[in-house]
């Protein structure tokens, strides 16, 4: 409490001997979401701004970087959403940044027992655009037991539970394609033993780009 009080995030909660500023934490959730930069990249800046000429000097701390820095954009979110120390836990979508401009029933609109949709049905209808990403492959965890989800369904990606459950009722089906090498097909058709996941899909609204909280979801099975 020591550090975090004078702006340092330690590395453990246990016998700390490394921590990153918050600004260095802030300046990578930056770097990261607008300019695309990696932990490794923004890594090897912080060692060539530590010691330009000598960087087997600096001690490397990339693992503790990765590990923070997700932690970190967890408490970003949790703080911008009202939650605190003793909150209760958000819950499914709890952490979904709101929209105020896609139609929300009884919020920006009438209640939906209220309108009448024999005119301007439009108005009221909600228009969704899909894509998909089927490289972004995921490997399967070696040891399950230590893995510790963030964020398991409060954010906009579906709770793990849920899609298990969707993937053990539903049926793997072989993609045929016309086209003679077709690498989308190929790959939803690849052998994923060792993956967890081998693309990741998502869910739009077309009017005005926010996403669909629980729409984005990893494709295992070739039908998704």
């Amino acid at each position: 409490m020591q550090l975090l009080r004078a702006g340092l995030f330690p590395a453990t909660t246990r016998d700390c001997r490394t921590a990153f500023t918050f600004h260095v934490l802030n300046d990578f959730l930056l770097d990261n979401v607008e300019c695309g930069t990696t932990a490794m990249n923004y890594y090897s800046k912080l060692c060539r701004m530590t010691s330009n000429a000598f960087l087997h000097l600096v001690p490397d701390r990339y693992r503790e970087l990765l590990r923070l820095s997700q932690a970190w954009r967890h408490l970003k979110l949790l703080k911008w959403e009202g939650f605190c120390m003793g909150s209760c836990d958000p819950g499914p979508e709890g952490l979904v940044l709101f929209c105020p401009t896609c139609l929300q029933s009884g919020i920006n609109i009438l209640p939906a027992e209220n309108i009448d949709l024999s005119d301007d049905r439009w108005k009221y209808s909600h228009v969704i655009v899909m894509d998909s990403n089927f490289k972004a492959e995921h490997m399967a965890p070696k040891d399950t037991g230590s893995e510790f989800w963030l964020m398991d369904g409060s954010g906009y990606m579906v709770g793990s539970q849920r899609y298990k459950a969707y993937l053990a009722r539903t049926e793997t089906r072989v993609m045929m394609s016309d086209s003679s090498n077709h690498y989308v097909v190929n790959q939803a058709n690849a052998n994923r033993g060792h993956f967890a996941s081998i693309g990741i899909g998502r869910c739009a609204c077309a009017r005005h780009g926010c996403f669909i909280p629980h729409a984005m979801v990893d494709f295992q099975k070739g039908e998704q």
